[in-house]
């Protein structure tokens, strides 16, 4: 028998662009009474005129490494159980990858690959939603939705971390979610 762990456990809301994943991530959060991180690249991208390069993957990287740690350490001052993490740190070789080709950060290939086995738990958020407009956003056809989310799904299960599918409308969405969150939690207070 496995001892409960004393860490909070990390719940990484993870997907293509436009499939609610920011809006989850605030859900869980509040119903949990947990902290949460947010997708880094947003506010890099609001405080930069809306202009990413490749020189700045290595920076996005950091800061969404540096929200999840501090997210992380808010759970443990608060002893809560969980921490839920709007995107990581993998997601950002896949955006790397598919943008800026070659332009990866090595240390992030390393480091992503790393949390991602630390990851207790990973909701893949669905492109089953009606595209969402945004500045953003980068592939709102029907042909790149599908190719993010194969990208997205291929890098994930090459992990071998244990994820849910989380599809349907938002009340569902939410009510998997939540569910699969429940599991984890109570499976890891038997052990």
């Amino acid at each position: 028998m496995n001892p409960v762990p004393t860490h909070p456990l990390r719940v990484v809301i993870f997907g293509p662009e436009s499939t609610g994943k920011s809006t989850l991530t605030e859900h869980l959060a509040a119903r949990f009474a947990a902290p949460w991180s947010a997708e880094y690249v947003r506010e890099f991208w609001d405080a930069h005129g809306g202009v990413v390069t490749a020189a700045d993957l290595d920076a996005i990287a950091r800061g969404q490494r540096a929200t999840e740690d501090a997210a992380r350490a808010r759970a443990e001052a608060d002893g809560a159980r969980v921490a839920f993490h709007d995107t990581d740190l993998l997601a950002c070789t896949i955006w790397d990858d598919l943008l800026f080709p070659g332009a990866c950060p090595e240390w992030l290939r390393a480091e992503a690959a790393a949390r991602a086995r630390a990851t207790d738990l990973y909701l893949f958020c669905d492109t089953d939603l009606p595209w969402a407009p945004d500045p953003q956003r980068c592939f709102p056809d029907e042909a790149g939705r599908e190719m993010c989310r194969r990208l997205f799904l291929e890098k994930l299960e090459a992990t071998g971390a244990r994820w849910t599918r989380i599809h349907g409308s938002d009340r569902a969405r939410e009510a998997r979610a939540g569910a699969a969150v429940d599991l984890l939690l109570n499976r890891c207070s038997s052990r």
